[in-house]
């Protein structure tokens, strides 16, 4: 059975209709088709583009692809139709084209250097074996592979990188060399400098980016996910830091304290900005709209927080949107985000891979 949809349609926001055959969209009329939805603005799936299907609420893995399937759901059930997993200590591979499971892209384990980063999630690596150990994650994954670019170094008493940039550089290659993109994460302006320069393909989070990086980051095209609902979490993590690092504790509220400018500065300058939420772990997931609401907080214009969290992010992770032969997956909003953001949080039908789910 076919189905209609009439609405506005964004990003153009001409009303129209749209007709769902299988899993495809056309603008040609098809008879007797369903009508699921007739008034309100239409939207690509939103796109959660920084999250961890194999690690739960708490920083522990999972431990069954139930538990995985159970977290893609929360997100569906919140209008987020596609999802890339930025680095999973579980394997999935089963859900990859699950029917009523978001559209999904997938890094493997984190590689992340010795005795410093979260327990039993990353494979830890010595710097001779980063690029190999990259190359072996790029077949785990489905595109993307996922590097530690900086952590706490407890001798140094503070973030400091991983590795050295000779080595994080050799591993952007590696991953390149590999047919994948490269996520980092960075929260230090030293790991951050080392892995743009490099040719990292995204940056997650980026608390440390000078305005002359963002400035390079836009000429390279290399895209940031700011992750903000997580960014506010420094506090927190200053205070259990404090006692015994007093230095770290003070640069992870002055990072976090500076972040909304580093945001709109990056928006300014023309940087891909895409939405993310860095849930599991210290995040949970269906958080999607709140991440949104927090970039409008930050100064960004509702209009380009619904881009980046929809087509804009599906044509990244090659997800097409509500275009002639595109995928069936698109949300219904009652208002314009574009012009009341709020409305993200309350969508009135959800339909992934031509199925109804709301």
């Amino acid at each position: 059975m076919a189905l209609h949809v009439r609405g506005a349609v964004l990003p153009e926001g001409d009303v129209r209709d749209l007709w769902l055959v299988g899993d495809r969209v056309t603008f040609e009329s098809v008879a007797e088709a369903e009508t699921i939805s007739d008034g309100g603005f239409v939207v690509p799936g939103l796109v959660d583009a920084h999250c961890h299907l194999g690690i739960a609420y708490g920083a522990k893995a999972i431990t069954s692809v139930d538990q995985a399937r159970e977290l893609a759901v929360t997100d569906r059930d919140a209008g987020v139709l596609a999802l890339r997993d930025a680095g999973s200590p579980f394997p999935y591979p089963e859900l990859d084209d699950e029917a009523g499971i978001p559209r999904l892209v997938r890094a493997g384990r984190h590689v992340a250097p010795p005795r410093r980063y979260l327990r039993d999630i990353g494979i830890e690596v010595a710097a001779e074996d980063v690029a190999a150990t990259v190359t072996a994650q790029a077949k785990a994954g489905t595109g993307w592979v996922k590097l530690v670019g900086d952590w706490i170094d407890r001798a140094v008493g503070d973030l400091a990188p991983s590795w050295d940039a000779a080595t994080m550089t050799a591993a952007v290659e590696a991953a390149h060399a590999a047919g994948a993109r490269a996520a980092v994460h960075t929260f230090s302006e030293e790991g951050v400098e080392i892995m743009v320069k490099a040719g990292v393909d995204s940056v997650e989070h980026g608390t440390g980016l000078s305005l002359d990086l963002i400035d390079e980051m836009a000429r390279r095209g290399t895209a940031l996910v700011p992750t903000m609902i997580n960014i506010r979490t420094f506090g927190t993590i200053a205070d259990q830091a404090r006692e015994k690092f007093a230095g770290y504790a003070d640069h992870m509220i002055a990072l976090r304290d500076r972040f909304p400018s580093v945001v709109r500065a990056a928006h300014d300058a023309g940087v891909p900005i895409y939405i993310g939420t860095d849930a599991g772990g210290g995040i949970r997931h269906g958080l999607a709209a709140e991440e949104m609401l927090i970039m409008e907080e930050a100064g960004i214009p509702a209009a380009d927080i619904i881009a980046s969290a929809s087509w804009k992010a599906r044509e990244w992770l090659g997800f097409p949107g509500l275009v002639e032969g595109g995928l069936a997956d698109l949300v219904v909003y009652e208002a314009d985000p574009r012009v009341d953001l709020r409305v993200v949080r309350a969508p009135q039908r959800i339909v992934l891979r031509g199925r109804v789910i709301k």
